[in-house]
């Protein structure tokens, strides 16, 4: 898809990974002869600080022993890890960060923890226009109308549940565009809030 906006990989100066969740940092790197490079050689990569923490063998998290996680989920993590954030960490191409960050003007990241414990949303101001990318804060539109739900795969759901109805607040009162990464159909709905909940107006 790149190529066809032609758009080559030398030319990506930045790329934000929202968690380091496998569906979410699998275009980090490409196999080169048999070897994971990062896909994006002249890129920043912004990786949640907490994220990195987690998820790296190396820090040895006290999650991988106390039991929490199911030992099989750690390594498929680890195999994630290493190749798709190990090769950018080597390449001295990473760049993480923790509270907020200002990537350029009008693009800022938010931390919005408990699908993981570095999970983010990435909020866009352009024209007057707001805009804020959740990634996995939302996976179903079941949670607009009930914040309180959590998917399967949120680490701490009462965590995430907060998160949610943090954001979805500030998105409702900013009139921003909630653009998710897992919903079907319309790409992008406009919350308002109703009870203790949420109802979308959907942009297509």
């Amino acid at each position: 898809m790149l190529a066809d906006a032609g758009i080559r990989p030398e030319d990506v100066d930045v790329v934000v990974n929202t968690h380091l969740h496998a569906d979410h940092v699998g275009w980090n790197t490409r196999d080169r002869q048999g070897s994971w490079v990062p896909s994006f050689p002249n890129a920043v990569y912004h990786l949640p600080a907490a994220d990195l923490a987690f998820f790296d063998p190396g820090a040895a998290h006290p999650a991988r022993t106390d039991g929490s996680v199911d030992p099989v989920r750690w390594a498929e993590w680890d195999r994630v890890f290493a190749d798709s954030l190990a090769p950018v960490l080597a390449a001295g191409q990473a760049a993480p960060w923790s509270g907020t960050r200002t990537i350029a003007t009008g693009l800022v990241l938010q931390e919005a923890p408990g699908h993981t414990p570095g999970s983010s949303v990435l909020r866009l101001t352009s024209g007057g226009e707001h805009a804020v990318f959740v990634g996995d804060l939302l996976h179903s539109p079941v949670q607009l109308a009930h914040p309180g739900c959590s998917s399967c795969f949120c680490l701490d759901q009462e965590q995430a549940a907060a998160s949610r109805l943090r954001i979805l607040r500030q998105a409702a009162d900013r009139r921003e565009l909630v653009l998710p990464a897992h919903f079907a159909g319309p790409g992008a709905a406009r919350v308002k809030r109703a009870g203790a909940g949420f109802v979308p107006r959907w942009v297509s």
